[in-house]
Order: structure tokens, then C-alpha cells, then sequence
């Protein structure tokens, strides 16, 4: 691939990004902010009750919950879609005969489970009020060292699997490489040490229903960018391909005999 067809990658990979952290944004806004202003009530009722006076807020909390929220979840957005463009560009024609967009589909796929969704089940996000002050930066540090397991993990499964495809076939192969994987995840979360740190008076009902609003963000913005990256993707690699998916092919004229 050349580097003129790599830039133009990058370039839709960040525009896809873009797209992607707006729905997200949407979505963090209208289910999970709702959830983190209860907790903060809760937090500041718990602090009153104990006589604790609560320092000037450097950020309004209407501030955060707009343009911070915002500028937050669109770099980000954008920042992973450029870095999941140039993993399409490694993969693609490497995963076996996947067109543009069933390869960007599937690094969405494994970026979602690998990038979040694993490293979610050991170490689930927490709203404010749960969460002991004095552990945040572990548990910030064994949140990432999870998903650079998670990630380093599944690359190894990959190239396990493609090692094994010519004795064991495709199949085999690719179920011997998950299994490979979920093995030494699950060594992973017997090994490292958890945290319960939430509150006997905080509700189970809203950490659930934060977590379910974060989880909802991160499937909003992977299923977004899969589909969007994918189509620009195929209209820029495979245009024929694109075309007839869209259903604009021409019909053959007809000639009178």
C-alpha cells in the first residue's frame, strides 16, 4: 500500500473517528450524565453529613458535563480512528479474503472487545462516590497494564493462529488461538488483585445503570466507526464494490433488434 493510499486512510479513519465520538458523545450525554449528577448528589450528601467543606470547583460541573465532555470524547474519537487506520492498513489482505469493509468491521470488533470490553470486566468504571481516593492510582495503573494484556494478547492470538492454520486448518486453528487467549485472561484476572470499594449506602441500581451508560458509549462509538470507516474504505479502495452494494449499478442497455 502506498503512502499516498495510506494517508487518505488516515484521513477517513480520523473523519470516521469523528463521527463516532459525536454518537458517543450523544449517548454519554443523554444516559450517563444523569447517572454521574446523582452520584455526585450522593458524594455531596455523604460529605455534608460528615461536616466536610467542599473546596471551589476549579471546572463548573455544567462545564464539564458540555464542552469537557465533549472535547473529551471527539479527541478521543478521533485520536483512535486514526490509530485504527493504520491497523487497517497492516491488516488488510492479511486476515484472509475480507473486502475493506468486513476487515474495518473486524478491527472495530476486536478493538471494542479487546480495548474495552475486557479490561471492563475486571476493572468496570466507577461514577463518582465509589471508589476509595487513596487506590485511584493504582487501579488507574492496573486498568491500563489490563488493556495492553488485553491488546498484546490478542496480537499473539492472531499470529498463533495463523502459525496453526496449516496443520490445523482455519477452524481449528482459530479456536485454539481464542482459547489461548481466554486462558491467560483468565490467569490475568485470578492473578491480579481487585478492588470492591463501593459504599453500603450507594445504590447498586445507579452504578449498574453507569456502567450499562458507559459500556453503551464504547459500543456507540466502535459500531459506528466499523460502519462509517468501512464504507469510506470501500469507496476508496474497491469503488465498483461500493457502488453495487449501494445499489446504483447501471443496467445494461437494451438494444433493439
Amino acid at each position: 500500500m502506498n503512502s499516498i493510499s495510506v494517508r487518505a486512510l488516515l484521513v477517513r479513519g480520523m473523519l470516521a473517528g469523528l463521527v463516532a465520538g459525536a454518537l458517543a458523545l450523544a449517548v454519554a450525554y443523554f444516559l450517563g450524565e444523569s447517572r454521574v449528577d446523582a452520584a455526585i448528589a450522593l458524594e455531596e450528601a455523604h460529605s455534608h453529613s460528615h461536616d466536610h467543606g467542599g473546596g471551589e470547583e476549579l471546572v463548573s460541573r455544567g462545564m464539564q458535563a458540555t464542552g469537557g465532555l465533549a472535547t473529551g470524547v471527539l479527541v478521543f474519537g478521533v485520536a483512535v480512528g486514526g490509530i485504527a487506520a493504520l491497523v487497517f492498513c497492516y491488516a488488510l489482505g492479511r486476515l484472509g479474503r475480507f473486502g475493506p469493509r468486513a476487515t474495518a468491521a473486524l478491527i472495530a470488533g476486536a478493538a471494542l472487545l479487546t480495548v474495552y470490553i475486557v479490561p471492563f470486566l475486571k476493572y468496570p468504571a466507577n461514577p463518582p462516590a465509589v471508589g476509595n481516593p487513596d487506590t485511584i492510582g493504582r487501579r488507574t495503573a492496573l486498568f491500563f497494564l489490563m488493556v495492553a494484556l488485553s491488546v498484546l494478547l490478542a496480537v499473539a492470538a492472531v499470529i498463533l493462529g495463523r502459525r496453526l492454520a496449516p496443520r490445523l486448518g482455519n477452524w481449528n486453528a482459530t479456536i485454539s488461538a481464542a482459547a489461548g487467549y481466554v486462558l491467560v485472561i483468565g490467569l490475568a484476572y485470578a492473578f491480579l488483585p481487585s478492588f470492591n470499594e463501593v459504599g453500603k449506602d450507594f445504590p447498586a441500581s445507579l452504578l449498574w445503570e453507569f456502567r450499562l451508560a458507559t459500556l453503551a458509549v464504547q459500543v456507540t462509538l466502535w459500531t459506528t466507526f466499523g460502519l462509517v470507516f468501512g464504507y469510506l474504505t470501500e469507496r476508496l479502495l474497491a469503488p465498483d464494490r461500493a457502488t453495487a452494494t449501494d445499489g446504483r449499478t447501471k443496467r445494461p442497455a437494451i438494444v433493439a433488434g
